[in-house]
């Protein structure tokens, strides 16, 4: 007996399989531009953490200065010029005539990044971050720190930093009531 040959697949079906690989590569092309954009995006929330977390330590700071030097807390109040980017600190902190201009000094430095260096350039804490201390009423005040964010969400109701920014959405606060106990008191 003779072997017959095997019989040839249909025109139509011999290139199936180089459609099904092509549509596969497109499929694994878009899966890995999806995994750099999450990837992406979460870098920058990252960041958005970090300032966040830069900033509160910059305020817990403040508040602690405050309650540490509780007879001058009225001192400390910064009113509308907040301290940090922008404010012109004194070279020796520690030359200044009270504790509180000295605590002030010292965090607007803090604020501007003064405490990690790159080359000459601070970068130790959130981006442009500024500070502000308001009275709020008889031994109460308002710590803010403000920075720029990353991305837009809502305008902040705080007004530490306001129009300081390149818009009101991107601005971040954070903010805690300090309560000083009045210590002449009977």
């Amino acid at each position: 007996m003779s072997k017959r040959p095997a019989p040839k697949a249909p025109a139509k079906i011999r290139g199936t399989t180089l459609i099904e690989v092509l549509v596969t590569v497109v499929i694994i092309a878009l899966g890995l531009l999806g995994m750099a954009g999450l990837q992406s995006r979460s870098h920058a929330l990252e960041f958005e953490s970090y300032q966040r977390g830069q900033a509160l330590i910059l305020l817990q700071d403040m508040v602690d200065r405050m309650n540490n030097n509780a007879t001058a807390a009225a001192g400390y109040v910064t009113g509308a010029t907040p301290m940090g980017t922008g404010a012109t600190d004194a070279a020796d902190c520690t030359a200044l005539a009270s504790r509180a201009l000295a605590d002030l000094c010292e965090w607007s430095k803090a604020l501007k990044g003064s405490a990690e260096l790159s080359g000459s350039t601070k970068q130790g804490a959130a981006i442009d971050g500024r500070g502000c201390i308001v009275s709020t009423g008889t031994n109460a005040y308002l710590v803010s720190v403000a920075w720029q964010g990353m991305s837009a969400t809502f305008a902040p109701v705080n007004t530490c930093g306001q129009n300081s920014y390149s818009s009101e959405t991107t601005r971040r606060v954070v903010g805690a009531v300090v309560v000083v106990p009045d210590l002449g008191a009977n």
